[in-house]
């Protein structure tokens, strides 16, 4: 699992399905919440054709890193029609683990290992309470499952690799990121393997926009070995966000939404605010919009900050330098990137 707190809610995977089939089924778990709403008009449940349509249309999909649309209401995103990005050498049966050296941020990076029954826990878990990763600064709010915004979240889960406190995969995450994006991929995962006695090339990758401590998502990417990715074959970057809480990524302070959402970077009198929307607010007092460079990929449309991984993968025929001010940008019609959030 993903977390101490967790416990598994696992939706079981019977027989080995297709890719098509198995993405299908993963929206379903992870959007249960928008299937199973009521019809208002007459008062019956949905139909479960209904209720997957709804959970097609919530999931959204991106062709790269970079073009990951802002957050909308869905746990994750698709990169790359879901298809995982493994070099052919990489896909062995041989099982094992890898995890990147903190950096100098004391930030975790790319954790990736092949996963069977060999790698799996043989004993229960202990506590993780000792380790902080950065950007942990929690709180409580009534609106979280479980009261606390912030979960000690594992890149690979405990259930894949046994894996317990250990530092380099270990990330500040929310509660939501954890139990509603992470975790049915992880179970995913795990039944296949118990089912199976195959293995899953795994990795997890954090995604830091510049020196944030906090992360804006994390990828996921697997795909079975021994049929080739007709069991398992994923590839989603999932939000780092929590439903009515906001968080500065830059420290990992957080605070109750408000209709008004602030930026970072600018002093309280020189403010940029935007609403909910991401639409420019009203000014008050002595604010002005300060001009910023920004990134503009200009065949997806999107803005980045400079320091955005998004922006370095951008082809140089479709990366533009703009200077300007962000409703400037909107105005004409780009969208924010939703992994920098600029």
């Amino acid at each position: 699992m993903a977390h101490t707190d967790r416990t598994r809610e696992t939706e079981k995977r019977v027989g080995n399905t297709d890719r098509s089939s198995q993405g299908k089924r993963l929206r379903l778990i992870c959007m249960a919440a928008a299937a199973t709403s009521l019809l208002a008009a007459c008062g019956v449940l949905e139909s479960a054709e209904d209720r997957e349509a709804d959970a097609e249309r919530a999931v959204q999909s991106a062709e790269t890193l970079a073009e990951v649309p802002a957050y909308s209401g869905a746990p994750y995103v698709e990169i790359n029609d879901n298809q995982p990005e493994f070099e052919d050498y990489e896909l062995t049966t041989v099982a094992y683990e890898e995890y990147s050296e903190l950096d100098n941020l004391g930030r975790c990076g790319e954790a990736k290992a092949c996963v069977g029954e060999e790698t799996m826990p043989t004993e229960e878990r202990k506590s993780i309470s000792e380790v902080k990763p950065t950007g942990w600064v929690n709180e409580k709010y009534d609106s979280v499952d479980g009261e606390y915004l912030y979960n000690r979240c594992h890149l690979i889960g405990f259930q894949l690799t046994g894996e317990n406190a250990n530092e380099e995969n270990l990330i500040t995450g929310t509660r939501y990121m954890n139990t509603e994006g992470m975790l049915p991929f992880e179970n995913l995962v795990a039944d296949y393997i118990h089912e199976t006695d195959n293995h899953v090339l795994y990795r997890v990758t954090p995604i830091f926009e510049g020196d944030d401590l906090v992360a804006s998502g994390v990828q996921m990417e697997a795909e079975s070995v021994e049929d080739n990715g007709a069991g398992v074959c994923f590839n989603v970057y999932v939000y780092n966000v929590q439903p009515q809480i906001t968080i500065n990524y830059a420290t990992g302070e957080n605070w109750e939404s408000t209709d008004v959402v602030s930026s970072e970077g600018l002093g309280e009198e020189d403010r940029t605010e935007y609403t909910d929307s991401g639409e420019l607010a009203a000014p008050q007092g002595n604010w002005v919009e300060q001009e910023q460079t920004y990134i503009i990929n200009t065949s997806s449309g999107k803005f980045h900050r400079p320091d955005c991984s998004g922006a370095k993968d951008i082809k140089e025929k479709n990366r533009q330098e703009y200077t300007g001010t962000r409703s400037e940008l909107l105005a004409e019609g780009y969208e924010p990137c939703g992994m920098c959030e600029p």
